[in-house]
């Protein structure tokens, strides 16, 4: 039991560290620059659901679990919020505003994961869970400071904060499935899905008809997209760590966190991220961590601190008391 905890206590920390990269990476000149944003959003995820396979079929093995058309259908869905609409977003919240909002305003998805599952899996609301949310909600309005300078953009935070409802979404539905063939396998088939709908909505847009449409509702971003763009020696290996590490291996190491902790222990991945991210933004990319930003940190970590602490005195009250040993006996002669 301690050595799985130390292994999930290790998981957390290096899904931590690798989480906080995400959009200092994605920021980096050397790859927007080079990969156009849906390009490099679809790809992303295709290269991390291809590494995750051999991990999910060795756990349906396990399970001996075959998946049916019924499953192939909610993954088409779970990928679908998840990627062309969840990440979609988050891509573009990236490209139109600085990497060190969006990943603290992203880490508040927990708390909108809270809030859903209330909505729709009916599971208990408490009152800490709706005072975490006031204060991240208190967060994003000092982040975009409305009666300042306006040095953040306010499309860059709507866009933000719908990737994370997408992205709440698409993990409530998930706890659905997973009981039955587990957290990897409903990672690795939504990447899967997720990629491959949207790589055929990017197709779409190099047609006529198909580009006129996306053209018409203000969807320019999908139009004529290349899908071989920027793939070079100096990138690949840039492309490579943002598909096999920043995507399949951070989410192995969260899913591995929560498996052997809890889910209340490996939601500390999203309350140390507004902490590192910001500061891994200031080195590499020099975005400086001004008053505004550093108010929204400290109550998005007052709000992460109320969803987790009392949830974690919950859990370890609600644990049973180890069972009384039996008293020594001396025996006769």
């Amino acid at each position: 039991m301690k050595r799985d905890f130390a292994l999930g206590c290790l998981c957390i920390a290096l899904a931590t560290l690798i989480f906080s990269t995400m959009e200092v990476m994605l920021k980096l000149p050397a790859v927007a620059g080079a990969f156009h944003p849906m390009q490099i959003t679809m790809e992303r995820f295709l290269v991390g659901g291809l590494c995750l396979i051999p991990i999910a079929a060795l756990t349906l093995k396990k399970k001996g679990v075959r998946l049916t058309r019924r499953d192939l259908a909610f993954f088409a869905l779970t990928g679908l919020l998840n990627i062309p609409l969840g990440m979609v977003l988050f891509q573009l919240a990236i490209t139109f505003g600085q990497a060190n909002t969006v990943a603290v305003i992203f880490s508040g998805n927990p708390i909108f994961v809270t809030m859903l599952a209330f909505l729709i899996l009916h599971e208990a609301i408490r009152w800490n869970n709706i005072l975490a949310l006031i204060f991240e909600i208190l967060g994003i309005l000092a982040i975009v400071n409305p009666f300042g300078s306006g040095e953040i953009s306010p499309l860059s935070i709507l866009l933000t904060i719908l990737s994370a409802l997408f992205f709440a979404l698409y993990a409530v539905l998930g706890k659905r499935k997973t009981a039955r063939v587990g957290s990897i396998v409903v990672t690795c088939c939504s990447f899967l899905f997720g990629s491959l709908e949207l790589a055929l909505l990017l197709l779409l847009g190099h047609t006529g008809p198909g580009a006129a449409l996306y053209q018409a509702v203000g969807l320019d971003v999908f139009c004529n997209v290349p899908f071989l763009q920027g793939i070079t020696g100096t990138t690949l290996p840039y492309f490579l760590f943002i598909g096999i590490v920043n995507t399949a291996a951070g989410y192995v190491f969260h899913m591995l966190a929560i498996e052997k902790t809890s889910a209340i222990y490996g939601s500390l991945v999203f309350f140390f991220k507004p902490i590192l991210a910001p500061l891994f933004a200031l080195a590499i990319l020099g975005e400086a961590i001004t008053l505004p930003i550093a108010l929204g940190i400290a109550l998005f970590l007052t709000g992460s601190l109320l969803g987790i602490v009392p949830e974690a005195i919950r859990a370890r009250r609600a644990e049973p008391a180890p069972a009384p040993s039996e008293p020594e006996t001396t025996p006769t002669k």
